[in-house]
């Protein structure tokens, strides 16, 4: 008796068995994937900037954001406001590493010695990088390429000196980082044997426009600082050729003011 009934237990518990993997073979259900990656997107075709908000919903303000960067800084429109000071730019000879992240040539620094002071507020410089044709107008007008000093306070928010290059005279500050400037996205950085002198890269005049703007790359995130060179500095006609090899043309285009306003210290 025990055994007829053990018998039916196992043959119930079979039909229950191939009950459950019939129902499972019909729908085939599979845990949702989960994607770590942000988008991809580019300068160019369906994800280029005109298409950049529409990519991600963290790329939202690409396309929805009032205080948009770049801009065409408008030399008649710039306020001269007694209100704000000059900032104050703490550069020394520094080591970088350079690194090609897919859309730029970017110097990284990890000294944590180079700084700006914007409002009596410090921003430490995080990393360089560079942009062909230049992404700011100055009356309506690009120039053959601009470079980007990122930096970050304490609170995380960030304030960029963006300068602008013109052809020229070879830039010795930049030689060796443009000798080794890696033609495909790198796994890991170079290393630069000479130290980069910043603010010997700057030009000598140093009249800033600041206005309140955005990241140029997705995710386009606002409340950036902007304070931009008036003044180029120049690359010879081979540097600007030898980064355009590799990237032709990685500029967002400039975007609408609004309500804006660009200003610079008054004395200037």
């Amino acid at each position: 008796m025990k055994t007829k009934k053990y018998f039916n237990g196992l043959l119930a518990v079979g039909i229950v068995l191939s009950m459950v993997g019939c129902a499972s073979g019909q729908k085939e259900e599979k845990a949702p994937e989960t994607h770590s990656e942000a988008p991809h997107w580019s300068y160019e075709g369906d994800t280029g900037p005109e298409f950049w908000g529409s990519l991600d919903p963290a790329f939202s303000a690409c396309s929805n954001g009032t205080e948009q960067s770049p801009i065409d800084i408008e030399l008649a429109n710039v306020k001269l406001d007694k209100t704000i000071e000059d900032i104050k730019i703490n550069y020394k000879p520094t080591s970088f590493t350079i690194m090609n992240n897919g859309h730029t040539i970017q110097a990284n620094d990890a000294s944590g010695s180079n700084s700006i002071i914007v409002d009596n507020d410090e921003y430490k410089l995080v990393q360089m990088h560079f942009h062909k044709p230049s992404e700011h107008q100055i009356n309506g007008q690009n120039f053959e390429m601009e470079g980007h000093l990122v930096h970050k306070n304490s609170a995380g928010k960030l304030a960029v000196l963006g300068f602008l290059i013109n052809v020229g005279n070879e830039n010795e500050v930049l030689a060796e980082m443009w000798s080794k400037l890696p033609p495909e996205e790198t796994e890991a950085d170079i290393h630069l044997e000479k130290s980069v002198d910043l603010f010997n890269l700057l030009p000598q005049e140093k009249k800033i426009f600041r206005y309140s703007g955005s990241l140029t790359t997705p995710s386009c995130s606002e409340e950036v600082q902007w304070l931009v060179l008036e003044q180029p500095i120049e690359l010879s006609k081979q540097q600007i050729e030898a980064f355009a090899s590799i990237f032709p043309h990685n500029n967002r285009p400039v975007q609408p003011l609004n309500e804006r306003q660009v200003s610079t210290p008054d004395g200037h």
